[in-house]
């Protein structure tokens, strides 16, 4: 079926499997045309080829690395000759144990993957589209950064910046830009399976709607916050959790 192209343009990082690529598919089925990167070149390639080469593109680099940054904007902008939305979704979680052994240099690569990347890519589309041309940001945050997240403790806290960075973005870019975050639950992709590999049945059996997320929920999430539905919509997370939350205080 071929897909009535919508004009826009979106740059999607750490998208070559999970909720990235999702986030791309969504976008591509409603007519986008897409950048996305992600650090090994030989997934970015295959993700490629498997969402389209006709209207993707990839650029392979480290998230938090601003020669990479500035070179997957400048790419977008050759290929595709604007940048209306970006999607900030690279993201690490090296660690598992108590806050209190957490080594600082491994805290200081979270937080340079995790937000300081996110502010560097917001920073190089807006330079290079968004300020004149407007256009929407989205931050793949996590509930990780809206509750407290045993063994996780970097995680959490690096995403929790990220909301607030959203918060900041939303409120500076305004009214050309509007920026908002999606803070998931467990979704099914490689870099959550250890919190469900083994056990889904008793994983999902604690979310009300009875199942994990998938990267399509949060793809459908980040289409509407980057589409003319959602144009009176800034500075605001949306919890995308399977109704994980409402169990919040029972037993």
């Amino acid at each position: 079926m071929t897909v009535e192209l919508s004009g826009k343009v979106a740059l999607v990082t750490g998208a070559s499997r999970g909720i990235g690529y999702g986030v791309a598919e969504a976008l591509l089925a409603r007519g986008d045309r897409v950048c996305i990167t992600g650090r090994n070149e030989d997934a970015l390639k295959e993700a490629v080829e498997k969402l389209g080469a006709d209207r993707v593109i990839g650029v392979a680099g480290k998230a938090h690395d601003e020669a990479h940054q500035a070179i997957a904007v400048e790419r977008t902008m050759e290929a595709f000759g604007r940048v209306d939305f970006l999607v900030n979704n690279a993201g690490t979680n090296p660690v598992f144990g108590p806050i209190a052994e957490l080594d600082l240099g491994v805290a200081r690569k979270v937080f340079e993957t995790n937000v300081v990347s996110a502010l560097g890519f917001a920073q190089q589309t807006w330079r290079a589209w968004q300020s004149e041309n407007g256009g929407a940001i989205v931050n793949i945050s996590s509930v990780a950064g809206v509750s407290a997240s045993p063994f996780i403790g970097a995680y959490g806290i690096s995403k929790a910046a990220m909301i607030n960075l959203t918060l900041q973005l939303a409120h500076e870019f305004a009214p050309k830009v509007r920026v908002n975050s999606i803070a998931p639950a467990v979704v099914k992709t490689q870099f959550a399976k250890a919190l469900y590999e083994g056990r889904e049945a008793e994983a999902a059996a604690a979310y009300p709607l009875g199942r994990l997320g998938m990267p399509s929920d949060i793809g459908g999430a980040a289409a509407f916050l980057t589409s003319e539905q959602s144009d009176w919509i800034t500075g605001q997370t949306l919890v995308v959790d399977g109704g994980i939350f409402l169990n919040a205080g029972v037993g």
